[in-house]
C-alpha cells in the first residue's frame, strides 16, 4: 500500500474548549475512529471480531500535538499499523489540516485479546489475515 488509510473528520464546536480549539481528549476519539474505519474497510466488523472470541487492546498510546484545530476545520486522520514479532502490534496515524499541516501525531502499542482467556494472541498477524479480506490496509 503506498498511501496510508485515511478517513476525513470535521471538528464540531461541542469538541473544543474554552480557548476555542479542539479538546486534547478529543484527538484519541478521531484516532480510535480511524482505527475502526480501517478495519471495517478490511472487512473486520465488531460483530465479527465477537465471534471468533477476540477483540482489539490498545496498550499505550502517545500524542504529540502540534497545530490547534478549531471549530470547522476538516482534518485527515491517516492509520498505518507497523508489525514487529511477537503480541502487539503499532500504529502511526496523523492528524492533519486539509491545508496539509501536520496538527498532531498518534503513535499506540496495541494486541488483540482473546476474550475467553484474557490473554493476548501469540500472533495478531494471523487474526487479521483470517477475517480480513483487504490484508493491504494492515501492511500484510
Amino acid at each position: 500500500m503506498t498511501e496510508p488509510f485515511s478517513v476525513r473528520v470535521t471538528v464540531r464546536g461541542y469538541e473544543t474548549d474554552t480557548q476555542g480549539h479542539l479538546n486534547q481528549a478529543v484527538y484519541l476519539n478521531y484516532a480510535e475512529h480511524a482505527r475502526w474505519s480501517l478495519l471495517q474497510e478490511a472487512g473486520i466488523s465488531q460483530a465479527r471480531l465477537v465471534g471468533r472470541g477476540v477483540g482489539p487492546v490498545a496498550l499505550e498510546t502517545s500524542i504529540r500535538y502540534r497545530r490547534e484545530l478549531l471549530a470547522g476545520d476538516e482534518v485527515d486522520v491517516t492509520c498505518v499499523f507497523e508489525w514487529g514479532t511477537g503480541k502487539t502490534f503499532r500504529i502511526r496515524q496523523e492528524i492533519r489540516k486539509a491545508d496539509g499541516s501536520l496538527a498532531a501525531e498518534v503513535t499506540a502499542v496495541g494486541g488483540i485479546m482473546n476474550l475467553a482467556e484474557r490473554r493476548l494472541v501469540a500472533d495478531p498477524r494471523e487474526v487479521f489475515k483470517e477475517l480480513a479480506t483487504d490484508l493491504g490496509l494492515f501492511g500484510l
